[in-house]
């Protein structure tokens, strides 16, 4: 009698056939069963690996990681947590609706622990306390996140029907410098501040931002304020 071939199926099999449905039709086109396609079996088969679409993106979310790569640990914390989020950013632009896939998602796979556990240690060192190290940890990936999830998404229905960004910015911005300015004093005076930056820009300023906040929360807890009633 002759013996059945195993099975091809694997998780990282699966997770890579995900990521090229991914890529080819973006999250709202991914399906178990475009997934079994791409694989050559039937949906059925993949739930012996994963037993739905939520955990088929779990997988995804973190095989979308597994290229990602830390910056050197040189330099002072700031400039390494800089090089962070704007790594992360470039990483989820580059793949078809990966921010979308793991925005406010949390399954630790092997490729997200090691990333967590890397920034983590350089908080630790940096001198931030071991909650605020995890707060910073989630805040970090929030804001680029978050970000990305904004600059992916069309401004206005102009740019969902293929004008650029830049084009749908200057309609918006017209737009808004052509209210009455007795009524929108302000919008009407920064109109062209309003949409003018791009969004290299808007990201840089919102990280200097971040950054910046951190710095005053690791400055209190090296120099700590006495609490009151405690002075001679």
């Amino acid at each position: 009698m002759p013996t059945v071939p195993p099975s091809p199926l694997s998780r990282p099999a699966i997770a890579a056939a995900a990521l090229r449905v991914l890529e080819r039709e973006g999250v709202h086109g991914l399906s178990m069963r475009k997934v079994a396609a791409e694989l050559g079996v039937q949906a059925p088969s993949l739930y012996w690996h994963v037993r739905n679409k939520e955990e088929l993106l779990d997988l995804l979310s973190d095989a979308l990681m597994a290229d990602a790569e830390a910056p050197l640990p040189e330099g002072p914390w700031r400039d390494q947590l800089r090089e962070y989020c704007v790594r992360y950013r470039r990483h989820l632009l580059d793949r078809r609706d990966a921010a979308k896939v793991v925005a406010g998602r949390l399954a630790p796979g092997p490729a997200l622990l090691r990333l967590m556990d890397d920034q983590l240690g350089r908080l630790r060192a940096a001198g931030f306390s071991d909650p605020d190290a995890a707060m910073v940890n989630y805040l970090l990936g929030a804001f680029v996140q978050g970000f990305v999830l904004q600059e992916q998404g069309p401004l206005s229905a102009s740019e969902a029907m293929g004008a650029s960004r830049r084009e749908a910015a200057d309609a918006a911005g017209a737009q808004l410098a052509a209210l009455p300015p007795e009524t929108f004093p302000h919008l009407t005076a920064l109109a062209g501040e309003l949409t003018g930056p791009a969004m290299d820009e808007r990201f840089a300023f919102g990280l200097e931002r971040l950054l910046d906040g951190l710095a005053v929360l690791l400055d209190r807890q090296d120099h700590p304020t006495a609490p009151e009633g405690n002075h001679p």
